[in-house]
């Protein structure tokens, strides 16, 4: 086996796609039964959808039942803010899609199960690596029907931001911390709902509001840890606060029977310093977990899972050994949008967030159209639409008969760096 990674994700299934699709032998691991989680996050930003446009499936997402969000926008009690303007971005994707993630991760391994080196393992947990002469040489797994053994050249942790294959390798997570947890939940869409998500902020609350076309996909934020206080205070500790932020749902707010009903989202911020060891590397949330700040913690896992099918399909394909000074180079191209997009949650949870949440910051008191500053306006619609430096798809789809390899091919469409990927045969 040339490749095996562990969590069926964003990152792990994008990296199982682009692998499989170039010609690697690839087992992708997701411990659950389907990918039917509700707080998984449903943001497609245009950097996304350009990969996905790359790989032939952006239209086969897009037919899913889904939302647009041209102008983000942040409601107070006095009127609304409007963040950014992203139509303002070249190219047809000027918008984010709101796509619940599970569609999304079956389209994704569905395309990947059309090649033959593609295997999918559900219900099977990973829980340990496999290690010989100094490096990982794959990885242990439980299932249904016991304990097995995959033996890879390359193992991929992508099991979230509790990753365990990260713990069993020795790579301890520097930690940022939040200010907030979230408590999701949902209640139903009507006619004459508001039509686009949303966040609201009033002193001492604030959530965001996620049109899930059919129903609300409700996030409210609560102060770091204070889960057990707010259920303690019993379920109308919740439901009036909800009910005042957003009061076109007060007819349907008793729907929202109880605790039993929502469920926890732990914020945290970190990312490891070193991603790697021989034979092993961290991607997604196992490398840098994000804040639902942007809501760009799917984006920037997809980007590293093209990043990495860049850099080391040819290689995996061909045998040809993984020096961990490659490994290296990938977190170094991808150090730095991490390091970017968390100092910038950083600042909003800081200066928005805690103090809204404290009482101690007027949200009314903010600027009404914040796009109608140019130089301020192209920065933040870059930065939601694209992030740090977006990936490309430089792979392609090999043909062993053919005998096609990794193309040569200069990334930089949307505003990304101009970087030539080495031809890796």
């Amino acid at each position: 086996m040339s490749c095996v990674i562990a969590g069926g994700g964003p990152a792990g299934a994008m990296l199982a796609l682009l692998l499989a699709r170039s010609g690697v032998e690839v087992t992708l691991l997701e411990k659950h039964a389907d990918f039917l989680r509700d707080f998984r996050g449903d943001t497609i930003h245009p950097s996304t959808l350009q990969v996905l446009d790359e790989l032939g499936l952006a239209d086969e997402v897009l037919k899913l039942p889904h939302r647009k969000l041209y102008e983000p926008r942040l409601v107070t009690d006095t009127g609304e803010v409007r963040l950014t303007s992203l139509r303002t971005l070249p190219g047809p994707y000027n918008y984010i899609a709101f796509i619940p993630q599970w569609d999304f991760l079956s389209i994704v391994t569905s395309a990947a199960a059309r090649y033959p080196g593609f295997r999918l393992l559900m219900r099977s947990e990973a829980y340990d690596l496999i290690r010989e002469g100094g490096a990982v040489r794959g990885l242990r797994y439980r299932d249904e029907s016991g304990e097995h053994e995959i033996r890879a050249d390359l193992t991929v942790a992508a099991d979230g931001r509790q990753s365990v294959l990260r713990e069993r390798a020795g790579l301890v997570p520097q930690e940022f911390g939040a200010p907030m947890d979230v408590v999701w939940f949902r209640l139903p869409w009507r006619e004459g709902d508001p039509e686009d998500t949303f966040l609201r902020v009033a002193r001492g609350h604030m959530m965001v509001a996620i049109n899930r076309v059919s129903y609300w996909q409700l996030a409210y934020m609560i102060p770091k840890g204070g889960f057990d206080r707010l259920v303690a205070a019993g379920a109308d500790a919740l439901r009036k606060p909800v009910a005042a932020l957003l009061p076109f749902l007060g007819d349907r707010i008793g729907q929202l029977g109880g605790y039993d009903d929502v469920s926890v989202l732990t914020v945290v911020i970190n990312r490891l310093r070193r991603w790697h060891r021989p034979g092993f590397l961290c991607i997604g949330d196992a490398a840098h977990a994000m804040s639902p700040v942007f809501g760009v913690g799917i984006n920037l896992a997809i980007q590293d899972a093209v990043a990495t099918a860049n850099l080391l399909a040819g290689s995996l394909r061909s045998g040809a050994p993984i020096p961990e000074s490659t490994l290296r180079l990938l977190q170094q191209r991808r150090m730095r949008p991490t390091k970017v997009t968390q100092a910038a949650q950083r600042v909003v949870q800081n200066l928005l967030i805690e103090r809204a949440l404290k009482r101690q910051f007027d949200p009314a008191r903010l600027p009404r159209n914040l796009s109608r500053i140019p130089p301020l306006a192209r920065l933040t619609a870059r930065f939601f639409g694209y992030g740090v430096r977006p990936e490309h798809v430089a792979t392609k789809r090999h043909d062993r008969a053919a005998g096609l390899g990794v193309k040569t091919w200069t990334t930089g469409v949307g505003g990304g760096d101009s970087v030539e990927y080495p031809r890796i045969l």
